[in-house]
């Protein structure tokens, strides 16, 4: 068992068979490769899968624009730490951090939405 840690997911779909995101130290979302890249459930785990460079040049892809501003680490802001920069924010976000929850055998989010 290794700890593969890194922000290229291209790299790790070809390292890891299981895979874990991490936004701001926290879990927020956990899966089989095949799943996490077929049908990410964390905005965040998303938008980090829509970043990743596309080998050709001519294909189009739809990549998610995060906005606002990184929070500092030191001190997160309250409710799901994802929630100044998600596009799928609601009140509850900024208020309660979301548990990490089994959403399928395997299959982990923490995420209000889903």
């Amino acid at each position: 068992t290794y700890i593969f840690i890194s922000h290229d997911l291209s790299l790790v779909e070809y390292i890891a068979d299981r895979v874990a995101v991490m936004y701001l130290g926290r879990l927020v979302e956990l899966a089989e490769k095949p799943d996490l890249y077929r049908d990410p459930l964390h905005p965040y785990t998303q938008a980090l899968l829509s970043a990743a460079p596309v080998p050709d040049p001519h294909a189009k892809k739809n990549r998610i624009l995060l906005t606002g501003d990184v929070p500092s680490p030191i001190n997160p802001p309250a409710g799901c730490s994802f929630h100044p920069r998600c596009r799928e924010r609601r009140d509850l976000c900024s208020a309660k951090a979301p548990a990490f929850r089994e959403f399928a055998p395997g299959r982990w989010a923490a995420c209000h939405n889903r």
